[in-house]
């Protein structure tokens, strides 16, 4: 049982490592910003990662996120990928990213499975030749390790150690994975939208490839990509029956911050943006987006700030929300408890979502 630096209470559902409530994180005083800003900084040391996004004034300003850090000469990014050398941004390009890559059987464990055409009859014959899953195929899952957030309470969090020195990959490479029973790629990780024109050159080789068969481009993001870039990968996924899944944090800014490091924002209005986008393609749903029951700061509260922005531009969006396990930096809270995800389904509904569903419910308790 930790206790808040700030108002002092004690509770199980308060992590050592903010030492802050959520009450507190979205007071927003300076001394929450302060704590939370030196958790992040601490978190990230241990793995040579820049404990802050880059703003050097004489650096070279890097596009593929909302972070634009400015990275000076022999510097990296927030993400610790992309690295300023003689005065070039250089990593998450075409010719070397930060990724590995395995084969997945379908159907597989997707958090938007139950509208894919690879468990179900969505899309049929369009975009999947079988009624129901695709047994005997396989999605492409390919994990970028890198991320523009900084998430405590990551569930891929040893994607760290291999930011800054792990193995690199072209795109070239990645495309020849593909194989005769591939029917999907995913790019996921970490979050692809540090090496977002890596990502997009693979999966337009891969479609060259596969030219006249399914093969379908989804994404798995927390929405920070750059928006001309966003347009490009909208426009894959829209053509090959894929999705683009956007892991929406938390609502309120302060909060997000506190567990994520950087802002919000960018995702939200990424997030509207594609929204405008759904009706060119209403089957298999094209935009899917889920949340992460953090007990203590994840709450209904949250859930329903979410589901009302939700709601607003699309009562039929499909939200999916997620149980949590302990991992990372905050492996000393409990999962979500069954009261929990009860609570932020209503929430939910009561604002007007009609399309939600809770995942992993064998983590409730």
């Amino acid at each position: 049982m930790a206790e808040c630096v700030i108002c002092h209470r004690r509770c199980e559902e308060i992590t050592e490592a903010l030492g802050l409530c959520a009450g507190c994180i979205l007071a927003d005083h300076t001394d929450t910003q302060f704590r939370a800003a030196l958790s992040h900084r601490r978190s990230r040391e241990r793995f040579h990662l820049p404990e802050t996004v880059a703003r050097g004034e004489g650096g070279i300003r890097c596009r593929h996120c909302a972070n634009a850090c400015k990275i000076e000469l022999g510097q990296t990014g927030y993400c610790g990928v992309r690295r300023n050398e003689g005065g070039r941004l250089v990593g998450g390009d075409v010719s070397s990213a930060a990724v590995h890559w395995y084969r997945d059987p379908l159907p597989t464990n997707c958090v938007a499975d139950w509208v894919c055409p690879a468990s179900t009859a969505a899309g049929y014959p369009a975009l999947t030749d079988i009624r129901g899953p695709e047994h005997g195929y396989h999605n492409l899952a390919v994990f970028y390790e890198a991320c523009s957030f900084d998430c405590l309470f990551c569930q891929n969090w040893q994607f760290k150690y291999h930011s800054i020195h792990g193995p690199r990959a072209s795109a070239a490479e990645l495309a020849a994975a593909i194989e005769p029973r591939t029917r999907c790629i995913c790019f996921f990780g970490g979050d692809p939208a540090c090496q977002v024109e890596h990502a997009l050159a693979a999966a337009n080789l891969a479609r060259e490839q596969r030219e006249g068969r399914i093969l379908r481009i989804c994404w798995e993001t927390n929405g920070s990509v750059s928006r001309q870039f966003l347009k490009h990968m909208a426009e894959v996924s829209l053509e090959s029956g894929g999705c683009i899944k956007f892991d929406l944090k938390a609502w309120d800014e302060p909060l997000h911050r506190a567990l994520c490091g950087v802002s919000n924002r960018p995702t939200l209005a990424n997030f509207e943006y594609l929204a405008g986008l759904t009706s060119r393609r209403p089957d298999p749903p094209f935009l899917v987006a889920s949340t992460l029951l953090v007990p203590g700061y994840v709450d209904a509260d949250q859930v329903g700030k979410l589901s009302r922005f939700l709601a607003q531009l699309d009562p039929e969006i499909l939200y999916a929300l997620l149980a949590f396990h302990p991992s990372f930096e905050l492996k000393d809270l409990g999962t979500t408890t069954r009261k929990q995800a009860i609570r932020c389904l209503e929430a939910a509904q009561a604002a007007g979502l009609s399309r939600v569903q809770m995942g992993n419910e064998h983590l409730l308790h």
